[in-house]
């Protein structure tokens, strides 16, 4: 099953990294305030579930453009095709291809690809995480005075700009910096692999998180929503450190 979402985040890959060198005028609509769709998400999307089918056709799906299908199955992939479509608009090379299988309700694999730096995250539960077949960890690292912690604006929900303003003041004071680069996907891939030591983000949806979640949980971090529960998928607020920071992580959240 993880091989087949390896495939499957590939061939989105491909269509991605075509469409960005091709030159050709992207047709970009917007979906709602500060919320943007191209043909290559829809593309992308459509590769991705045409590979699914053709091996698992009664799994059902979560995905960001064409919404959820056999939502009842045992098996559920949750798609996000293009995490970052602002970044990928503009030519600013911070998106990836995101694919989660979950099993009724708990997640079992895990691929974060990002086609710019061909750069593979794969994770399934039990097993670990991998960056391109090499095994990876979370940081280090201690104290929260030390972190590197990253971030995303709550974009789609500016009701709650207050809330995280007062979020981000604690963790610029705090922490060692504070990064925004805009696909929390590949934020929370990096959390994983130890680029980043802790990540939060309020408003995310399911196809934002799941994937990114596994692959921090196999590597050896903790991902909750603001009240320290397994909520995240639910609710969009997601927290994930290392082990030794997250319960500051979560404090300076709250």
């Amino acid at each position: 099953m993880l091989n087949i979402a390896v495939r499957a985040a590939r061939r989105a890959g491909s269509i991605i990294n075509r469409a960005s060198l091709g030159g050709s005028a992207l047709q970009v609509r917007s979906k709602r305030a500060n919320d943007f769709v191209t043909q290559v998400d829809g593309a992308a999307e459509e590769a991705v579930i045409d590979i699914v089918r053709k091996a698992y056709p009664d799994h059902g799906f979560i995905a960001e453009e064409s919404g959820e299908t056999g939502a009842d199955a045992e098996y559920l992939w949750i798609i996000d095709p293009l995490d970052g479509t602002t970044n990928f608009i503009h030519g600013f090379p911070q998106y990836a291809v995101s694919i989660a299988v979950q099993r009724r309700g708990a997640l079992e694999h895990a691929v974060v690809y990002d086609p710019t730096k061909n750069e593979l995250f794969t994770a399934s539960k039990g097993r670990g995480a991998f960056l391109n077949d090499r095994r990876i960890r979370v940081s280090k690292c201690l104290k929260l005075d030390d972190a590197l912690v990253g971030t995303g604006f709550p974009f789609k929900e500016l009701r709650r700009l207050d809330l995280y303003m007062k979020q981000l003041q604690v963790f610029m004071s705090k922490s060692s910096g504070v990064r925004r680069a805009g696909a929390a996907a590949l934020d929370l891939a990096y959390v994983a692999c130890g680029r980043l030591d802790a990540f939060w983000e309020l408003g995310l949806a399911p196809w934002d998180m799941a994937a990114g979640a596994l692959l921090i949980q196999e590597a050896g971090g903790l991902v909750a929503d603001i009240t320290g529960e397994q909520e995240f998928m639910s609710s969009g607020d997601v927290c994930a450190a290392t082990p030794k920071i997250f319960p500051a992580v979560l404090e300076a959240m709250r």
